[in-house]
């Protein structure tokens, strides 16, 4: 279960996501272009023997790790690590599984390690959770698990009680904390600060082109000859005149069309080049606004294709909205790079031993 608590850190540390990953800063600046990398970030370093006070193979055979005296036995981590496994596809390639395995293992042993430093150094500050906020994190867990998930699902699969689980949420209601506060972490971003990502990210604030646009669609069956699908093309042809005299797409994509979208008279909302097969694609860039133009076919079938908005490409202007995500995103990443900050200064000074987890 500690997925869950390292979850709780890294999204804003009170939200449950799918991962782990304690390092990675945001990807992603909210509402923005949600495909572009994030700016360049460099992590705390992960000790190794050679920098740090980690010892390597000093530990009796049933211990794989030790931090400041806790420690971590083979058998826990071969518990932990076949349930994980569990949980994975059983159509895995042995070669895969085996890959599979090792990176738990590490995956384990990391976050056995990192657990271990928080929680010493959030007693020693003597940092409290109180039971109202690890109710609140419960409710936010519970709203946040996909529809019909459950909190006793998420238990059961991760291997723990509703204690066990309260005290996940306590470790990182606790860390959360430490982590505001830091003085870095408690000055909002300034104006420079924004101005300055805004100029060094450019790219990140391009909207691609993009067209809104709704169809009809005569499907194609598998296996029928030509005859047949002269006869669909006919009918699309018959629905593009209807069109043509007058008659309402959206109603006609209702009661005609093949695809799913009919439900919503055909609109297939807004979309990018590279999202749909090349002609469909082709005819939908191509097309004046409202057009009406020829049947184009692809391998789904024959579409009657209206384009409703065109969007050409441009750059997000820094006004007050782009501010406020820009402000978001810089406050979350320095949240993280206070968390990393503290995880690094924690390591130098740790007694950690990490045995053979082969």
């Amino acid at each position: 279960m500690r997925q869950v608590i390292w979850a709780l850190i890294a999204a804003a540390f009170l939200a449950v996501v799918a991962g782990c990953n304690r390092t990675d800063e945001p990807r992603t600046i909210q509402g923005m272009n949600e495909s572009a990398p994030a700016a360049e970030f460099k992590p705390a370093p992960t000790p190794n023997p050679q920098t740090s006070p980690v010892a390597v193979n000093r530990l009796p055979t049933d211990i794989v790790a030790e931090v400041h005296g806790v420690k971590m036995t083979r058998a826990q981590l071969d518990a932990d690590v076949k349930k994980r496994m569990a949980a994975l596809s059983p159509s895995l390639s042995p070669e895969r599984a085996d890959r599979m395995r090792g990176m738990m293992r590490k995956q384990i042993i990391d976050d056995f390690v990192l657990q271990t430093l928080m929680l010493k150094e959030v007693t020693r500050l003597k940092i409290t959770a109180t039971e109202g906020e690890i109710d609140a994190a419960l409710a936010e867990m519970k709203a946040g698990l996909p529809s019909g998930a459950s909190l006793d699902d998420l238990m059961k699969k991760n291997g723990i009680n509703r204690e066990q689980l309260r005290k996940e949420i306590a470790l990182g209601i606790k860390i959360n904390k430490l982590v505001e506060s830091q003085k870095r972490v408690k000055s909002p971003p300034t104006e420079k600060e924004i101005q300055e990502f805004y100029r060094r990210n450019q790219d990140k604030f391009k909207i691609p082109e993009a067209v809104h646009v709704r169809h009809i669609l005569v499907a194609k069956k598998d296996g029928e000859n030509d005859e047949a699908r002269a006869i669909r093309k006919g009918k699309a042809e018959k629905l593009r005149q209807q069109i043509l005299e007058g008659k309402d797409f959206g109603e006609l994509a209702k009661t005609n069309s093949d695809c799913p979208s009919k439900a919503q008279g055909g609109d297939l909302g807004t979309f990018t080049r590279g999202q749909m097969v090349k002609p469909f694609e082709d005819a939908a860039f191509s097309r004046r606004k409202n057009e009406i133009g020829p049947i184009v076919e692809t391998e789904y079938g024959f579409h009657i294709i209206q384009v409703l908005e065109h969007h050409q490409a441009r750059t997000q202007q820094l006004d007050q909205d782009t501010k406020l995500r820009i402000a978001g995103f810089l406050k979350e990443k320095k949240k993280y790079d206070a968390f990393n900050q503290i995880v690094g200064q924690l390591k130098e000074k740790a007694h950690i031993v990490v045995g053979d987890i082969s």
